[in-house]
């Protein structure tokens, strides 16, 4: 394999912005582990009072992360993310006005292989959220394994990331005052799987638990579609029946986590690495679409909802593809 290394000019802003996704990598490949590590090392040594008083404010501060975390301002404005903005470029698209006296349940599409729009477009400011969307406080969902690992849980929390289970979305979309949206990427780690560029296949068919939350709560249900989300990877071949796919379906089954085995360029050459491509990502959010309040809706009910979710989706993918270069006869599909 023949490497092609970067050049030795590179100006001083495209190597910041190399760093700043290098660092979003590192945080969630393996500060985890980083994390868990330095709270256990710290006990044997003569520091073991940080890990101790941590330790009992984790206890006191354990539900936090499904009462709407805690974010700070500070990091979600950090110049970090926006030289990461830069690298790809990532931009974000409205087509329509949010209501600040309502609350908001965002579906997200498609997962990508780390969720990068999703992360610097809901947990960052990077790409001007807060002036896009005025009075409206964004949320993302994110796997519960990752709140119980110390020190790691108040990182992300500082950008607006919670549990994702019933309890939390719930206290989020049932704020009285409203101005809250809930993002969820509905696929979640099992169509990471599937994350390569050119596809455009979503596990939304009989994802619906979505929905029923939007109607028991009321709240209107806004499809967004993230455009490049899957290009900026490429992923070892697994089809469905391979080894390797039934290894990784094993694995998210123990740990909850899909391990898709992605590649791309390296910081100092681009042949091969873990560095995400510079290819660009617009995630693009759509009309709300208004929801009756139900308790207890029938299953034909969250049925029709959804369906009708399906056909925005559907809509808002064929009415701004063409501005994406995505050839016109590829379409969504749901499985």
């Amino acid at each position: 394999m023949k490497v092609e290394f970067a050049p030795r000019s590179l100006p001083l802003q495209r190597r910041l912005q190399t760093a700043s996704v290098a660092q979003w990598i590192f945080s969630f490949l393996c500060l985890a582990q980083c994390c868990t590590a330095a709270f256990i090392a710290l006990f044997f040594t003569r520091f073991w009072l940080v890990s101790a008083l941590y330790a009992v404010w984790w206890f006191i501060d354990r539900e936090k992360p499904r009462k709407g975390g805690r974010r700070i301002h500070i990091l979600r404005n950090c110049v970090v993310w926006r030289y990461m903005r830069d690298y790809f470029p990532i931009t974000l698209m409205k087509t329509a006005e949010l209501d600040p006296r309502q609350n908001y349940l965002v579906g997200f599409h498609p997962h990508g292989v780390l969720a990068a729009g999703a992360f610097l477009n809901f947990c960052t400011e990077a790409s001007d959220f807060s002036k896009l969307f005025p009075g409206i406080t964004p949320h993302l969902m994110m796997l519960s394994l990752w709140f119980r690992i110390p020190f790691f849980r108040d990182y992300v929390m500082s950008g607006g990331l919670i549990s994702s289970d019933k309890e939390s979305a719930s206290y989020v979309l049932q704020k009285p005052e409203g101005g809250n949206l809930l993002a969820i990427i509905v696929g979640g780690a099992q169509e990471a799987l599937d994350a390569r560029p050119g596809s455009f296949t979503l596990l939304l068919k009989n994802r619906k638990g979505f929905v029923r939350l939007a109607i028991q709560n009321g709240t209107p249900l806004v499809p967004a579609f993230s455009f490049g989300e899957n290009d900026v990877f490429d992923q070892v071949r697994n089809p469905k029946g391979s080894w390797l796919r039934w290894i990784q379906h094993r694995l998210q089954h123990i740990m909850g986590i899909s391990l898709p085995l992605f590649h791309a360029r390296g910081i100092f050459q681009y042949s091969f690495g873990l560095i995400p491509y510079r290819r660009p990502i617009c995630t693009v959010v759509g009309k709300p679409i208004p929801v009756q309040k139900k308790s207890k809706p029938s299953e034909e009910e969250v049925d029709q909802v959804h369906q009708k979710y399906l056909n925005e989706l559907s809509k808002l993918f064929e009415q701004h593809k063409a501005k994406f270069n995505v050839p016109e006869d590829s379409h969504l599909e749901f499985i």
